[in-house]
C-alpha cells in the first residue's frame, strides 16, 4: 500500500526558502493527483527527487508541482499536447469554452514546453548513455579479451583487441600540471621589500659621505643582516 506524502517529508527535501510554502492544502491537492497507486507513487517520487532546480530561478511551488506532473506525462510517451491537457485540464476547458483556436493553444503549448523550470526538470531525468549501455561495455570488454587471448586469431587482431581494452580500461592519469605565477603580496614579500630600501638608502648614505668607495661598499658586510627566505635550490 502506498504512503502518502506529507508536509514532514516534502519540506525536508525543499529548499529552505520553500518550506514554509508548503501547507497541508498543499500536500492534500498533491496526494489527490492521481487514483491509480502506481502513478502516485511515480509522481511523489518525482516531485521529491527534482527539488533541487528550485534554486535556479524565480519560481513558485505551484509551478514546480504543475512541472513535474506535465514532465511525468511526457516521460510516459505522451504528447507535449496531451501532458499539458492531462496537467492542465481546467485551464484547456476553459481555452475550449472561450473559443481559443486549436493553433492558439498548441502555441500555449509549446511555450509550455519550452519554459525553464520544465526543462530544468528534463534534465534531472535524463540517465547518462554510459550508465544506460552499462551492460553492452562489459560485453564488448568481454568480446575484445576473447579476441585477445584467441591463439587462432592474427597477431594484428590480437594486439587490436589488446590496445582496445587498454584503450577503455585505462586508469585516469592526470598529468595537468599547474604552476601558479601569481605574487601574493604577504607579510614576507613586504618585509623584504623594505629591507632592501632601507638597504639601498645606507649604501647611497655612505657613499655620499665618502665613508666608502662603491668597491668597498660592495665586498662590506652590509648584506650580513638580510635574511632571504624562500631561495630557490636545486635537490
Amino acid at each position: 500500500m502506498q504512503s502518502p506524502l506529507t508536509t514532514e517529508i516534502f519540506q525536508r527535501v525543499l529548499p529552505k526558502r520553500f518550506r514554509g510554502r508548503v501547507n497541508q492544502t498543499v500536500i492534500d491537492n498533491i496526494n489527490k493527483t492521481f487514483t491509480d497507486p502506481v502513478l502516485m507513487e511515480d509522481y511523489k517520487d518525482n516531485l521529491l527527487s527534482y527539488t533541487n532546480v528550485m534554486q535556479d530561478g524565480r519560481f513558485r511551488m505551484e509551478q514546480y508541482i504543475d512541472a513535474v506532473r506535465y514532465v511525468g506525462f511526457k516521460l510516459m510517451d505522451n504528447t507535449n499536447i496531451d501532458s499539458y491537457i492531462k496537467t492542465f485540464p481546467d485551464r484547456y476547458a476553459s481555452y475550449l469554452a472561450n473559443g481559443t483556436s486549436q493553433k492558439d493553444i498548441a502555441s500555449y503549448v509549446t511555450s509550455y514546453n519550452k519554459n525553464k523550470l520544465v526543462n530544468l526538470i528534463y534534465e534531472q531525468t535524463f540517465t547518462p548513455t554510459s550508465i544506460l549501455n552499462a551492460d553492452l561495455f562489459q560485453k564488448a570488454l568481454n568480446k575484445q579479451a576473447s579476441i585477445m587471448d584467441n591463439d587462432d586469431a592474427s597477431f594484428k587482431v590480437q594486439s587490436d583487441a589488446a590496445n582496445s581494452i587498454l584503450t577503455h580500461i585505462a586508469a585516469p592519469v592526470n598529468n595537468k600540471l599547474e604552476i601558479d605565477l601569481n605574487l601574493k603580496q604577504d607579510s614576507t614579500l613586504s618585509d623584504l621589500r623594505a629591507t632592501t630600501e632601507m638597504l639601498v638608502k645606507r649604501q647611497r648614505e655612505v657613499l655620499l659621505a665618502g665613508e666608502m668607495s662603491a668597491q668597498e661598499i660592495a665586498q662590506s658586510d652590509l648584506l650580513s643582516g638580510v635574511v632571504l627566505e624562500g631561495e630557490f635550490t636545486e635537490e
